[in-house]
């Protein structure tokens, strides 16, 4: 079996992300030749998305994805992303509109509140995309249904966390 072949299999039997580091460390290569056998992968059509947190088979999409705007301080952060996880929801990325670069989108593929604990401590120190938005930002969310969608709608609603016209002039 070649290495990308290995990668590959190796990404697609995880339950977690796996990062380079560990892709490299049972492959023996360096970090850096895992990082551009990935990318060759992803160039040929194969789906898999990079986290904070490592390299994640992209399932196919099991429910309903919808993209939310929020907006709140960086202290917030953990107390928007527990109020969608908490509903059932998945944080797969975030979204800010850049006046140079245009829309600039990261993967988070954040599904618990460990998820969440993980993200915050990878992040520690620096700041979040939102920042360059004042806050202000998208969140794409996978949900088994339309109500658990409106679930986290209304609390992140209730919370002043949810950006819509009834609570902020757009």
């Amino acid at each position: 079996m070649d290495r990308k072949t290995a990668i590959i299999e190796e990404i697609k039997k995880s339950s977690t992300p796996i990062s380079a580091s560990a892709l490299a460390k049972k492959l023996h290569v360096s970090r850096q030749i895992i990082v551009g056998d990935i990318a060759l992968i992803r160039a040929g059509g194969i789906q898999i998305l990079a986290t904070p947190r490592g390299y994640v088979w992209e399932q196919p999409a099991n429910g309903v994805e919808k993209k939310l705007a929020v907006s709140h301080t960086r202290e917030r952060m953990q107390e928007e992303l527990y109020t969608i996880v908490d509903q059932g929801a998945q944080v797969l990325d975030v979204i800010v509109e850049h006046p140079t670069y245009g829309q600039l989108v990261a993967s988070l593929q954040l599904a618990s509140r460990y998820d969440v604990d993980q993200f915050l401590s990878k992040i520690e120190g620096n700041e979040p995309l939102s920042q360059l938005t004042h806050g202000v930002h998208l969140h794409t969310i996978r949900c088994k249904d339309e109500q658990t969608y409106e679930r986290v709608r209304q609390a992140l609603r209730e919370n002043g966390l949810l950006y819509d016209e009834k609570f902020h002039e757009i």
